[in-house]
């Protein structure tokens, strides 16, 4: 099973006409505000934090250089070639090293674990741009990542942000410059239930070793001049030790 032509398409169309520089994408926030508040709640729960580190959707690899400070191997992976482009392009000393992967492709996930063994995994507003067959494969192809080892972190947009993202979309002067192409390339957000997260988990062999609530930044202003934080939840997950 992979993903259809159709969502593959539009997220090379998206990322073939979204501006290089980083913050010109909806969800291309600063890593301060993103990954940098995600690690102190994900290394905690690292039981080998040698091992490689997978930034699953990575987009234009913001959030991947940051953590390719931090960690010895990071690999940064996308469905889109044309946002790895983006994110080489960025990475031009080599930080992080790029990858083309369909994670509902359960082969390609466990190519990836042959190549670098056992990993812990970073996966931020995925699953819920994914069609809803496929989110449970692409889970299983989490669990095929991580191995024995390793751990997923895992950050999705909770029920409550979709009326928020709708609300947005349908305001009177029309969505937000940066939320705009998101709509207009067929890639708007679904709503993932918020108790069918750990399901998809459980059901891919993973015990939820943790989690919370956090507001996720985007890199959009409301009117009022403040930044737009949509809720999300928040899960680590592995293999029960």
């Amino acid at each position: 099973m992979s993903v259809t032509s159709r969502y593959r398409e539009a997220w090379e169309g998206f990322w073939r006409e979204a501006p290089e520089e980083q913050g010109a994408v909806f969800w291309d926030a600063e890593p301060a505000l993103t990954v940098g508040i995600h690690l102190g709640l994900f290394e905690p729960h690292l039981a080998d934090p040698g091992l490689a580190m997978v930034d699953l959707g990575c987009g234009n690899g913001t959030q991947t250089r940051f953590l390719a400070d931090r960690f010895r191997r990071v690999v940064g992976a996308d469905l889109s070639a044309a946002a790895l482009d983006h994110a080489q392009h960025a990475d031009p000393a080599g930080q992080a090293t790029y990858r083309v992967l369909d994670a509902v492709e359960k082969s390609e996930t466990e190519t990836l674990h042959a190549e670098l063994g056992d990993a812990n995994v970073y996966m931020r507003g995925v699953l819920h741009q994914a069609e809803p067959d496929d989110r449970q494969p692409m889970v299983d192809g989490l669990a095929a990542l991580v191995g024995e080892r390793g751990r997923v972190f895992l950050v999705e947009l909770s029920e409550a942000a979709k009326p928020l993202l709708m609300g947005l979309a349908q305001s009177p002067t029309g969505p937000p410059p940066k939320l705009a192409p998101i709509f207009q390339h067929g890639i708007a957000p679904g709503e993932v239930a918020d108790d069918a997260v750990p399901e998809y988990l459980r059901a891919a062999g993973l015990t939820v070793l943790a989690s919370g609530e956090l507001p996720l930044a985007t890199t959009e202003f409301g009117p009022d001049g403040n930044r737009i934080e949509l809720p999300s939840k928040w899960l680590v997950a592995g293999r029960a030790m």
